[in-house]
């Protein structure tokens, strides 16, 4: 079963480009970052603009955040990239001949619409700022631990 990446992705470019603020940021160097094609770097900044998060122009390598990153939601990457699909699926082929394989999938919506209402609330908590500031902390705490070794191998 593949996973999708499309939010990871696209939190990805969103946070290089919040990063980057006056470097050039081609598709190519975004998706360099990412170990991903140019294509698909494309494909989801047009997603991010239609949304009305990103601001880019073709041809000039300078997108940029339509808001500030504090007021962009993990909720809002999602849906941009990933419209109204949920995060689990029920599973569409079982037996129409086995009452269980019926009705326990009408059981289990329920539950499928309950946790993806708990995570939407809790992506709409979390903000590109967030994310932000937890990727410095894991760069500082990663500098602490280099600068051990080092003191350490002396």
């Amino acid at each position: 079963m593949k996973y999708s990446t499309k939010v990871s992705d696209a939190v990805h470019i969103m946070a290089f480009i919040a990063l980057n603020p006056a470097g050039s940021l081609t598709s190519e160097k975004i998706a360099e970052s990412i170990r991903t094609n140019p294509g698909c770097v494309r494909q989801l900044m047009s997603l991010l603009r239609k949304y009305g998060l990103l601001i880019s122009i073709k041809g000039h390598p300078k997108p940029s955040l339509t808001k500030l990153p504090s007021d962009i939601t993990l909720l809002d990457i999602y849906k941009a990239v990933e419209g109204e699909k949920s995060l689990l699926h029920l599973d569409t082929h079982t037996n129409p001949e086995c009452g269980v394989g019926i009705h326990i999938q009408l059981a289990l919506q329920d539950y499928f619409d309950q946790v993806q209402k708990c995570a939407e609330e809790e992506m709409q908590k979390i903000t590109l700022q967030d994310i932000l500031n937890r990727y410095q902390e894991k760069l500082f705490h990663l500098g602490e631990l280099f600068e051990r070794k080092v003191s350490e191998d002396l």
